[in-house]
C-alpha cells in the first residue's frame, strides 16, 4: 500500500489538548488515513524530524468576502497555518444584494472593514444577486485554503427592505417573513448561521450607522428562526462592549438563542482602563450556559490594535488640514516635505479639522501608542509609549510621533493598542485565555486593509503565548487546540480540527524553535493596484490542505485545494 502523503517522526499535537507524542501522520484521498508507525512508502514523504505536526488552524472572524472572488490566496491567514476561513462576520458581506444597492454595501464595507470602494468596484464581478448564487460563484474559484460564510444581517436587511432598511426603519411583519425565508435558503445552501453588529463605531464609509445597528429583537429572532428552520447554524454578534452599551443588545441575542435553541459567539474585548464591562458580559454568559446554552465570547490574543503610518489610513496627523495638503504627495516627496523644518512647524502648530472624530482618539492615545518594529513587539513595555519616549526626550508627543514616523525613510509604523491592553499589560487577557466559554478570534483577515493587520495571531499564539512570554504561558496542546479543534466545534465543522483517522488532511509542520513573526509590510496586490498590510512568518515548514502541500517554508506553492465548505460537518465515523 503507498499513501498520497506521509509526514514521519513529527511531535503530532493532536489538536484535542492531549500529550503531544512522536509518531507519523499518513494521508490518501485528502483524508487522514493512518496515525502512529507507520512503515508503508508515500508517494510523498515530509521528514518532520524536531519538528511538530498540527491540525490546520480554524479562524471564525475574517472578511474574505471579497478576496475571497478576486484572489486565489487568502493570505495573512494562509501564511500562519490557517486551513479554514469563516467569513461573512459582523453581519456586512456582498449578499444578498440587488444592482441597484451596490453603491450601499460598498459603502458599509468601506467604512466598517476599511475596504477601498475602488477595490471592491474593480475586483468584484457582482455576477451574483441572491445569497445562493453568491456562493455559487465562490464555489467557481480556486483558492489556498477553504472558506465558509455566514450570512450578512446588513445586506439581507437592505435586499428585503430596500431604503426602509438602509434608513433602519422598523421591519414589517411582512419583511420578518421574508428574511425568515431568505436565512432559511442561505443555510439550505452552505451558510453556517448568521452574523449581526450593534457596534457603534459600525459607520458606513458616509459616516451612517450599519443598517442592521439597531434591529428590533423580532428581527433577530426571524432570521434566528430562519436559520433554525433550515437545521441550524451558528449566530455571530458584536456588541458595544468597550463603551459599556453591551447589555441590552446582548440580552436580545441571549434570549433569542434560547428560544430559537442555537449557539451564539460574540465579540469580547477587554478596555485598557475604567469599569471591567468584560466581566458583566462574562457574568451573562455563564448565566446563558448555566441554563442550557451555547454562548462563547471571542478574544484576540494581542492587544485590539491599530497601525499607523505615512503609507497607511491613519497616523497622528492625518486629519490636520496641513498635513492633508501634502498627503496625496507620493511617500518619497511627503518625507522630504515632513523633514524641512517649516512644514515640520506648520503641521505641529495646527490643529485637526473635525477633532470630534472617533479616529482622533485612537490616533493621539498617547500612552497607548507604540512603534513597532522588527520584530513586532506587541506587549511593548510602557515605557516606550510614545507619552514615555516624549517625556524621555522633554519634547511634546506630537514631536515624538513625528519623528517616529519619519524612521525608515517613512516606512515606520506605530501600534495603537486599542483594547486587551489593560493596565499596560495582557495580564488579563491571559486570565481569559484558559475559560472554556472564551475562544480565539477576530483576526479580522481580508478586512481593515489599511489600518489593521491581525490575522497573524496563530503565529503570536504560539511564539509570544507558548514559548516566549516570561509569565503566564500556556501549554502547546492546549494552543493548538484553541486554534483547531475548539473553532471547529463552534463553527460546526466537526470533520477538522484534529489529528485522527478520517478527519480532514488539513495540517501542518512547523519548527517550533524557528518561528518568527515578522512586522507587517505593505504591498499593493489588490483590485485597481490598491494597497493593503500584509504579515507573513518564518518556521512554518510547510501547510497542508486536503492532502496538498499549499505551501513550503514560507513560499506558496501552486497548489489551490481550498474549497467552498457548503454547510455544518458531521464527525467522521470511526
Amino acid at each position: 500500500m503507498t499513501y498520497d502523503l506521509v509526514i514521519r517522526n513529527g511531535l503530532i499535537v493532536d489538536g484535542l489538548g492531549g500529550e503531544p507524542f512522536h509518531g507519523d501522520v499518513a494521508v490518501t484521498d485528502g483524508v487522514i488515513a493512518a496515525v502512529g508507525d507507520i512503515s508503508e512508502k508515500g508517494a510523498r514523504e515530509i521528514d518532520a524530524t524536531g519538528l511538530l505536526v498540527t491540525p490546520g488552524f480554524v479562524d471564525l472572524h475574517t472578511h474574505y468576502d471579497g478576496q475571497a472572488i478576486w484572489s486565489d490566496r487568502l493570505s495573512p491567514s494562509s501564511s500562519h497555518g490557517v486551513t479554514t476561513a469563516l467569513m461573512g462576520n459582523c453581519g456586512v458581506g456582498f449578499a444578498p444584494c440587488r444592482a441597484e444597492d451596490h453603491e450601499v454595501l460598498v459603502d458599509v464595507m468601506a467604512g466598517v472593514e476599511d475596504i477601498p470602494g475602488v477595490v471592491m468596484t474593480d475586483g468584484l464581478p457582482w455576477t451574483w444577486q441572491t445569497f445562493p448564487e453568491f456562493l455559487d460563484a465562490l464555489d467557481t474559484g480556486h483558492r489556498d485554503i477553504d472558506v465558509a460564510a455566514l450570512l450578512p444581517h446588513s445586506p439581507l436587511r437592505v435586499y428585503v427592505m430596500g431604503q426602509r432598511g438602509v434608513d433602519r426603519e422598523p421591519a414589517t411583519p411582512e419583511d420578518l417573513a421574508q428574511m425568515r425565508k431568505l436565512a432559511a435558503e442561505a443555510v439550505q445552501v452552505g451558510a453556517l448561521g448568521f452574523a449581526s453588529s450593534r457596534l457603534t463605531i459600525h459607520k458606513t464609509e458616509s459616516g451612517n450607522p450599519i443598517p442592521s445597528y439597531d434591529a428590533a429583537q423580532a428581527e433577530i429572532e426571524a432570521i434566528a428562526r430562519g436559520v433554525d428552520d433550515a437545521g441550524g447554524g451558528l449566530i455571530q454578534f458584536v456588541p458595544d462592549l468597550v463603551a459599556g452599551d453591551y447589555e441590552p443588545a446582548l440580552r436580545t441575542v441571549f434570549e433569542v438563542a434560547a428560544e430559537v435553541g442555537l449557539p451564539v459567539t460574540f465579540t469580547l474585548a477587554v478596555g485598557n482602563a475604567g469599569e471591567p464591562y468584560y466581566l458583566d458580559a462574562l457574568t451573562m454568559v455563564e448565566k446563558a450556559n448555566a441554563n442550557g446554552g451555547d454562548i462563547t465570547a471571542q478574544i484576540f490574543p494581542r492587544p485590539v490594535g491599530l497601525v499607523l503610518g505615512l503609507e497607511l489610513s491613519g497616523n497622528p496627523f492625518v486629519m490636520y488640514p496641513s498635513y492633508q495638503e501634502i498627503a496625496d504627495l507620493p511617500l518619497e516627496q511627503r518625507v522630504a516635505e515632513m523633514h524641512k523644518p517649516e512644514v515640520r512647524q506648520r503641521i505641529l502648530s495646527d490643529t485637526p479639522a473635525g477633532a470630534g472624530h472617533p479616529l482622533m482618539f485612537a490616533v493621539q492615545a498617547w500612552s497607548y501608542i507604540f512603534p513597532l518594529g522588527e520584530p513586532p513587539n506587541y506587549e511593548p513595555d510602557p515605557s516606550e509609549s510614545i507619552a514615555e519616549r516624549a517625556q524621555a526626550r522633554g519634547v511634546s508627543p506630537l514631536e515624538e510621533a513625528y519623528d517616529r514616523l519619519l524612521d525608515d525613510d517613512g516606512h515606520a509604523m506605530l501600534l495603537v493598542t486599542l483594547a486587551n491592553f489593560r493596565d499596560n499589560s495582557l495580564d488579563t487577557v491571559a486570565e481569559l485565555l484558559p475559560r472554556e466559554d472564551v475562544i480565539l478570534g477576530l483576526g479580522d483577515g481580508g478586512a481593515h486593509y489599511g489600518m489593521i493587520c491581525d490575522a497573524s495571531y496563530p503565529t503570536y499564539l504560539l511564539t509570544h503565548w507558548v514559548r516566549d512570554r516570561p509569565s503566564g504561558r500556556i501549554s502547546l496542546a492546549a494552543a493548538v487546540r484553541e486554534l483547531t479543534s475548539v473553532p471547529a466545534r463552534v463553527a460546526g465543522l466537526a470533520d477538522r480540527g484534529r489529528i485522527a483517522v478520517g478527519y480532514k488532511a488539513d495540517l501542518n509542520v512547523i519548527d517550533q524553535d524557528a518561528l518568527t513573526l515578522h512586522k507587517p509590510t505593505v504591498v499593493h496586490d489588490l483590485p485597481a493596484g490598491g494597497r493593503r498590510l500584509d504579515q507573513t512568518a518564518e518556521g512554518y515548514v510547510a501547510t497542508i490542505v486536503s492532502g496538498e502541500v499549499i505551501s513550503e517554508n514560507g513560499v506558496p506553492t501552486a497548489a489551490r485545494p481550498g474549497k467552498l465548505v457548503r454547510g455544518r460537518r458531521p464527525a467522521p465515523v470511526s
